[in-house]
């Protein structure tokens, strides 16, 4: 399969120029950077703000100056990471949009001022400064949203898009090739594609298939590809594979599409690993000497005792505001699927009317639902109709973190629709997980998928630093009322 040509006759891929290789960073290196870039600015804006308050209040600006209020360097560092992790401020389709960066940029220091009033509200007046925080938060605010505009002018090299080149033509193809184009446009640019047959079409979602495998290390060459990215490594031919360890022996990087896919979109592709069943399963097998099973039991029982002190007090009050707006019970509960799929039941405060699935059955929860009562409009916003679910905690059904436990009717149904949904169940189901994070409430079947796939980030690289994450953008939720 000879080079293809243009409708002008112009060839697509030009040996005769040979384009300059440049350093293109990956995703995990260009997200430490911005980190770094961030952190830099806190102690920068710490720096200044004390300035500041000094000048203001007439207090020398001296080494002893410093070191008294050296505190502030680690506190507002830390109030910064957790803020932003509970916005997703550097999950990548974000970090990739400015606009939508900036956006959380303006959303995490409003929270950031709200918090430091609140508790210089309840602080002795002497213990706190009072104007510090806004000037450090203007110069933090103003270092960020240039370190996000000029990011490519600061550091020239490290914001070359990643070159890259797709080998095969099948629907994971077309799926990676979407993702790039959509999510990852900033960091990736797709050169063409890498043909396994001699016979197909001149383009694929709109990319050039430039050659087979006969033409790869010429293409990598002349092109400066960076990256090759396999989508079907188990079916790929002789020459193919010759080819692309050709590549391999070059310093190009070569990666099989569900990782990539993986670490652009935090999901598992499960509908493209085919065969493949060790992608969607855990990257680590289970250890005696591992402790992390021990420490997130440890702390989901800690956190959920904590949960119901607070919860039992307030709760007559929940229960009279459900009973006026609806008549009926206070709490419902239902059968869900829960660890190795063995059934269980769950708690929650009712937030439909009485008999809601009475003429329906077991349906997905729409946007807009009316059988969701006006209270239960704002437990579900807030998540306080799950609060309940701590007492499954303590008795073991679930987890804090984990996959949203499904009822039995769906499950049945998926599991004949959806490869690998039974993974799910490998783990204890949970209060909030990747998925209820970063996808939200799942109306019907192609919601489910989608959530699958969260669901399966999550186990295959389930960490107590994830599980801290999560909590996070729980709470950032809650906060911003999003639950549904």
């Amino acid at each position: 399969m000879g080079m293809r040509e243009t409708s002008e006759s112009t060839m697509i891929f030009a040996p005769s120029v040979k384009r300059k290789r440049r350093v293109q960073l990956r995703i995990s290196e260009r997200r430490l950077l911005m980190i770094l870039g961030d952190l830099l600015g806190i102690i920068l804006a710490v720096f200044v703000g004390l300035g500041i308050w000094a000048y203001v209040g007439e207090i020398a600006y001296d080494q002893a100056f410093l070191l008294s209020q050296s505190m502030w360097f680690i506190v507002l560092a830390g109030i910064w990471i957790v803020l932003a992790n509970a916005n997703g401020y550097y999950e990548f389709s974000i970090a990739a949009d400015f606009w939508r960066s900036l956006q959380r940029l303006v959303i995490i220091h409003i929270q950031m001022i709200a918090l430091y009033v609140v508790i210089f509200f309840f602080s002795d007046r002497t213990s706190l400064p009072r104007l510090f925080i806004f000037y450090y938060s203007l110069i933090a605010f103003i270092w960020m949203f240039l370190w996000r505009l000029l990011n490519p002018a600061l550091i020239g090299w490290a914001s070359a898009k990643r070159r890259v080149l797709i080998v095969g033509t099948d629907w994971a193809s077309k799926t990676i090739i979407q993702t790039l184009q959509q999510d990852a446009k900033e960091t990736y640019s797709v050169v063409g594609i890498i043909s396994e047959t001699e016979q197909a079409d001149e383009i694929l979602h709109g990319t050039a298939i430039l050659g087979s495998a006969d033409d790869l290390l010429d293409i990598v060459e002349h092109e400066s590809i960076s990256e090759i990215v396999v989508t079907s490594t188990r079916k790929l031919s002789g020459e193919v594979f010759q080819a692309v360890m050709d590549a391999y022996e070059q310093g190009v990087v070569i990666t099989p599409m569900p990782l990539l896919y993986e670490r652009i979109t935090e999901r598992v592709p499960v509908e493209h690993v085919g065969d493949n069943w060790a992608v969607v399963l855990p990257i680590s097998g289970t250890s005696v000497f591992n402790p992390y099973p021990f420490l997130k039991r440890l702390v989901d029982v800690v956190l959920a005792v904590i949960g119901l002190i607070v919860f039992i007090p307030i709760l007559p009050f929940i229960a009279l505001a459900i009973y006026l707006d609806s008549r009926g019970d206070i709490f419902y509960s239902q059968m869900r699927v829960g660890l190795n799929g063995h059934p269980f039941r769950i708690y929650k405060l009712r937030s439909m009317t009485p008999n809601a699935e009475q003429e329906t059955g077991a349906v997905f929860t729409q946007a807009g639902d009316i059988r969701v009562t006006r209270m239960g409009k704002i437990m579900r916003a807030t998540r306080l109709d799950e609060l309940p679910q701590l007492w499954n905690v303590l008795k073991g059904d679930m987890s804090l973190i984990g996959p949203r436990p499904e009822r039995p009717e769906h499950v049945k149904r998926l599991q004949e629709k959806i490869p690998f949904y039974r993974t799910r169940h490998i783990i204890r189901p949970g209060v909030t997980g990747w998925a209820q994070v970063r996808y939200g409430y799942g109306a019907n079947d192609d919601d489910s998928l989608v959530k699958l796939q969260y669901d399966l980030y999550y186990i295959r690289h389930q960490s107590l630093l994830l599980d801290f994450g999560i909590l996070l953008r729980t709470v950032g939720k809650v906060l911003r009322m999003s639950g549904q």
